[in-house]
């Protein structure tokens, strides 16, 4: 019988692990979701020969093992279980090499900085270890109930390296933030351990603030590489680590499709779609399905606003999604949070083309070129603004798809 491996945690349908143990190794990797009652009779009855422990799991199993790592009881928290072959159980802690290669690839040095920690949970315990080793200058944690706590943090604005380790903003709670960032007016760096969503609200304000960010993958990725040596006895290049990083973004990142009504979003999304074997989502169609009327009809009953409003509800629920082609309607850019809905797991991309060769039927807003010349001024800037990259749509759909395909690759420094 094959050997079982997995994931321990109480809430894992977030969970990318088992895409990055088979990059990594190949073998099967389970996920084994249960609540804190449930733990002890699981890690207890051994029916695994290793397995990952995810929050709020990695303190709980420590007093269960029978052999614990020299870093697993410096730091006080396991996040990797292994049963040897006479039934003993052996608790790793692989975030730690995890952590450390996340703040080595983001150019992040604490040395003599302040660092602000949210949260106090078992990843806290390991973050903290990592940034004294790396002799920062001085660590808070922050929690909600603690010395230090969310009441009082205006004493912290000074700090330089924010690191949040508590699920505020990972899915399905997306776009919600643990603090308000632009306070912190001396912040230079800002690491989000959270994976999904790829940016969270928090390194979403920190990318608009212009400061180093980085979100939780490149740990979640270095500590597989760890623990997939550990599971398997046999050593991987630390170069793997980089490999699985990039095939994890291409496949995570939604490609969204901006730009004129009539541009021709939907037909080269769809075309994007079957290039890429993808799911296609596309906001126009979502909110007619919403309201069970068509666009037109939508505004001629309920007014532009109304359908603003549930465009924005229909952009963060494709949003949230990994791995999409989304087409969206024109007047997108309109709201400014439909930007962060879209961002987050998202590469924008403004399709473009000459106002002449716009199809106007069917749009409640662009009835002729005049109004259609209007709407393409007042927005053309809002779509520069909205987007990673400029695409002109070219003569046949499948060479705009493909050239879309293109930009997409470059963004992530993928060569194909």
């Amino acid at each position: 019988m094959a050997p079982v491996y997995g994931l321990l945690g109480e809430k894992l349908g977030h969970s990318l692990s088992p895409q990055i143990h088979k990059k990594l190794c190949g073998y099967a990797y389970q996920l084994f979701e249960m609540p804190q009652s449930k733990v002890k009779e699981f890690v207890n009855g051994r029916r695994f020969r290793a397995v990952n422990v995810t929050i709020p799991y990695k303190k709980t199993v420590m007093p269960l093992c029978d052999f614990l790592s020299p870093q697993a009881e410096r730091i006080g928290s396991v996040n990797t279980l292994k049963v040897d072959d006479e039934g003993k159980i052996h608790g790793y802690n692989t975030d730690y090499y995890g952590f450390s290669y996340l703040l080595k690839r983001a150019g992040i040095t604490p040395a003599g900085k302040k660092v602000l920690i949210l949260g106090s949970g078992g990843s806290s315990v390991t973050v903290q270890a990592v940034l004294s080793d790396l002799y920062a200058g001085q660590i808070v944690v922050i929690s909600r109930s603690g010395e230090e706590n969310y009441q009082n943090l205006a004493r912290h604005y000074d700090a330089q390296i924010i690191v949040n380790t508590t699920p505020v903003g990972m899915f399905p709670q997306n776009l919600e933030a643990p603090i308000e960032l632009s306070r912190f007016n001396r912040c230079e760096a800002v690491v989000d351990i959270i994976y999904n969503p790829l940016r969270t609200k928090l390194l979403l304000d920190a990318a608009k603030l212009g400061i180093n960010c980085s979100n939780g993958l490149p740990m979640l990725v270095a500590q597989a590489k760890m623990a997939a040596e550990i599971f398997t006895d046999t050593p991987l290049a630390e170069d793997e680590i980089e490999r699985v990083i990039g095939q994890m973004e291409k496949e995570a990142t939604n490609i969204v499709l901006v730009g004129m009504p009539g541009c021709g979003k939907s037909t080269v999304a769809g075309e994007i779609g079957r290039l890429l074997q993808r799911e296609v989502l596309d906001t126009d169609v979502l909110c007619t399905e919403e309201h069970g009327k068509s666009i037109p009809e939508i505004f001629a009953l309920s007014g532009e606003e109304a359908f603003r409003k549930t465009e924005s509800r229909m952009a963060e629920k494709a949003g949230c999604r990994l791995g999409t082609v989304i087409a969206t309607g024109g007047g997108i850019i309109k709201r400014p949070e439909n930007f962060n809905s879209l961002k987050q797991n998202g590469f924008i991309v403004f399709l473009e083309r000459p106002l002449k060769e716009l199809a106007m039927e069917g749009r409640p807003l662009s009835t002729d070129i005049e109004q259609l010349q209007r709407l393409y001024e007042e927005r053309y800037p809002l779509y520069l603004e909205f987007c990673d990259t400029k695409i002109t749509v070219a003569q046949t759909c499948t060479e705009t798809a493909a050239f879309v395909i293109q930009q997409f690759n470059q963004f992530l420094g993928v060569n194909e």
